[in-house]
């Protein structure tokens, strides 16, 4: 059983677009930027994103995207614009963002659980000691 050092990166969400960043987060939560990456391993790194709020969408995306989800019951199907749910959740755009750019398999939720989202630019994780990473 090999034993991973994972690190812990720190991106800010700040002005950046969301597909971009959320591209940059699923490649470091699989592990694609470690050269002992391994398809069928949670070989990834821990990210923190900060600024979730003030994330950026190209076009009319703010009013045109909507997000899906059903409750399960016959006309259950809910949907909820994206300038929406940037005001009340804004960590959830970038979450489902890197969630849809994971495989569909069992790790995804590993590496889910390694995504650290916050709205504001204050995190509980300084203990960590995390790396800045540029975008």
């Amino acid at each position: 059983m090999n034993i991973v050092n994972r690190k812990w990166w720190l991106i800010d969400a700040n002005r950046q677009t969301l597909g971009r960043l959320a591209s940059k987060i699923a490649n470091i939560l699989r592990g694609k930027n470690n050269p002992r990456f391994s398809p069928n391993r949670d070989c990834g790194d821990f990210v923190i994103c900060i600024n979730a709020e003030k994330i950026y969408l190209s076009g009319k995306k703010l009013k045109n995207k909507f997000y899906y989800h059903h409750s399960g019951y016959p006309g259950g199907l809910k949907k909820v614009r994206c300038d929406e749910l940037l005001k009340k959740h804004p960590e959830r755009l970038i979450f489902m963002a890197v969630r849809g750019m994971l495989p569909k398999n069992k790790l995804r939720a590993k590496f889910l659980s390694k995504l650290k989202v916050y709205a504001g630019p204050h995190h509980p994780h300084q203990s960590q000691k995390p790396i800045l990473l540029e975008v």
